[in-house]
């Protein structure tokens, strides 16, 4: 119905509710004299009034087939004060005007109010209820929902309002013990989420979707075993920071994913400190292409900067950035600049015209067995490329500088790892010898991020496998890209120079258990349709990543997920010792032995892991999806 047949509708409605109720309150239409002429006056002059209030209510700028609790709100505002309005006109401003020759009797007026939220309500109810009846009977596919709060409400909702839904909500499970056996949006709470596998059997479910954004990834990892031991897929909202940035509704449905597996406590962010490192003066990021680098983008958007700086050598990644950014931000001030960190001159250009108040230095190699065979680009690249941008910051006036580290920093068996521990070297000998707020944060692997291990393992699922894992026991620590770009923000607003922080990111996972976990949530049986093949510890590989090293003081910090750590800084002879290396990098032909013994010789703890005996690995193994 479109609303003006509801105006339509509400006119002559509540032009017959005083002689309805006048009737009602004789018993017939046989009046005393005097109550016609009152009646009709009272009609009239309430009406408009009435109509208006309707109006200003919003109750004609609805889709009442999509009604919900706040368009019943709209109703009982407007019912409840043209009630109000129509008791005073008839029972006071009426009477006491001498427009009417009667006092409208109470019990009228009392009526009069009752019929007119019945006017209202009525048939917009009618349309909701018809338009909701409509779809009732489509079905899809048999799905059982695991939460039943207002995520769940919302899924079920969703499933039972359109003729091209593809689920139909059977029941709820839900660990809260008041809400077994209510009903929500009019399904049964069946159980507990332990009662899921018999559950999806007694009520024939083919899916589950879990309805709870706040949900652990250990809680996450639990119901996904069970979807698959009972034949069930498991399905997934969005998690809360997804739902709260607008980027997905809490409906939008999805399979679930490894982040999901992995998911920890959503992260608190001090937004007022992190804003003052941004919000409105100039940023620069560099390697603002890559999955860090964008991501600090997107994130350093939304504080406001006066204007934000993008500087990568790669031509299409900084045309794919700039192009999203401009889409989501139409009002921010944005520089996309071509420009490759070995190269001083163009940095100092850069940094000479937009003078940047906070520098993230994203820029790097990170591949650890490709650095290996490249020791020249590690060097010139994560070494001379962070000397660069930090004396164009020193130079130019930047006040805040954080560098993007590793894990793979602490005693690095690997040149990408010495590379990266010399870079941290030296952004804390600039803030240590100029006083500026120059940081390094450490993390470990992000998901997701490009040549990362879960799209190579996607990649290899897609083509049918085999997915290749290095051993058995290799174990690393995993943070989403939003998370680590989260944490590394916050620690550039804690950070007052010289300090390496580091992100707490949970226990370390088994790469192994992740590739199970990613060909289970593919639909395949590990060993039946994938096989895992182990194929030894690459060259600079560790089996286990460490945040911090043996004489740096970890210290908490504000935040719970960022911890400090200081260390003695490393002598002059050392920023002599940097530049040799970065002397030897740049002469041609290149001694690659001779600088490699150099970037050892740098990082007094570099060591040299004997790979684990190959005896232990077999090539090939088969195992059970469980």
């Amino acid at each position: 119905m479109r609303n003006r047949y509801f105006l339509l509708f509400d006119t002559l409605g509540l032009l017959a509710v005083p002689f309805v109720v006048l009737a009602v309150r004789f018993e017939g239409f046989d009046w005393p004299p005097g109550y016609a002429e009152t009646g009709l006056i009272f009609a009239l002059v309430s009406l408009p009034a009435r109509v208006w209030i309707a109006w200003r209510a919003g109750l004609y700028r609805c889709l009442w087939q999509h009604a919900s609790i706040v368009e019943l709100e709209r109703i009982l505002l407007a019912a409840g004060s043209a009630a109000v309005v129509s008791f005073l006109l008839g029972a006071i401003v009426l009477p006491f005007a001498g427009i009417v020759p009667l006092r409208m009797p109470f019990v009228a007026l009392v009526l009069d109010g009752l019929l007119t939220v019945l006017i209202l309500a009525a048939p917009r109810l009618a349309v909701r209820y018809v338009s909701a009846r409509r779809y009732r009977g489509v079905e899809g596919v048999r799905t059982i929902v695991v939460g039943a709060g207002s995520a769940g409400q919302l899924v079920a909702r969703e499933g039972s309002a359109s003729s091209r839904a593809q689920y139909t909500v059977v029941g709820f499970v839900d660990d809260d013990p008041r809400k077994l056996g209510l009903y929500l949006n009019g399904v049964r709470v069946e159980g507990r989420i332990d009662d899921l596998p018999t559950l999806i059997r007694d009520l024939a479910a083919r899916a589950v979707v879990i309805a709870m954004p706040s949900a652990s990834g250990a809680l996450v990892r639990r119901i996904v075993e069970m979807c698959a031991a009972a034949g069930a897929k498991a399905r997934t909202v969005p998690d809360l920071s997804d739902i709260v940035s607008g980027r997905i509704g809490v409906t939008s449905i999805r399979p679930v994913e490894i982040q999901d597996l992995l998911r920890r406590s959503p992260i608190t962010t001090d937004l007022t400190a992190v804003k003052g490192l941004v919000g409105g003066k100039v940023a620069l990021v560099t390697g603002a292409g890559g999955s860090i680098g964008s991501e600090l983008c997107r994130q350093i958007a939304d504080l406001e900067p006066e204007l934000l700086v993008l500087v990568d050598h790669s031509e299409n990644q900084v045309f794919e950035i700039d192009r999203e950014l401009r889409r989501r931000f139409p009002r921010l001030r944005l520089a996309p600049l071509i420009a490759d960190i070995r190269d001083v001159s163009r940095l100092r250009d850069i940094f000479a015209r937009f003078r940047p108040f906070a520098v993230f230095h994203a820029a790097a190699h990170k591949h650890v067995p490709l650095m290996e065979e490249n020791v020249i680009e590690a060097v010139t690249n994560n070494v001379l490329g962070t000397r660069n941008v930090v004396d164009a910051a020193l130079e130019f006036g930047t006040t805040h500088f954080v560098l993007i580290s590793t894990d793979k920093a602490v005693r690095p068996t690997s040149m990408m790892g010495a590379s990266k521990r010399i870079a941290e070297t030296i952004v804390r000998l600039a803030a240590s010898r100029e006083h500026r707020h120059f940081v390094a944060v450490r993390f470990g692997n992000v998901l997701g991020s490009s040549g990362s291990v879960v799209p190579t393992f996607m990649e290899q699922i897609a083509r049918g496998g085999p997915v290749t894992v290095t051993h058995p026991e290799m174990r690393r620590y995993f943070m989403t890209i939003p998370e680590a770009v989260q944490l590394v923000m916050q620690a550039g607003a804690l950070g007052t120079g010289g300090e390496l922080f580091a992100l707490d990111m949970g226990e370390p996972v088994r790469i192994a258990d992740l590739a199970r976990d990613l060909i289970r949530l593919s639909g395949l049986e590990v060993g039946t349709d994938i096989e895992i093949q182990y194929t030894g510890i690459r060259p600079g590989e560790k089996l286990y990543e460490e945040i911090f090293f043996e004489g740096e003081d970890v210290q908490p910090t504000a935040h719970p997920k960022v911890m400090r750590a200081t260390a003695e800084l490393p002598s002059e002879a050392t920023d002599t010792q940097i530049g040799e290396l970065i002397r030897l990098a740049s002469l041609a032909p290149h001694d690659v032995e001779r600088l490699r013994a150099a970037l050892i010789e740098l990082v007094p703890d570099f060591i040299v892991e004997e790979p684990p005996s190959r005896d232990i690995v077999p090539i090939t193994t088969r195992r059970s999806a469980g």
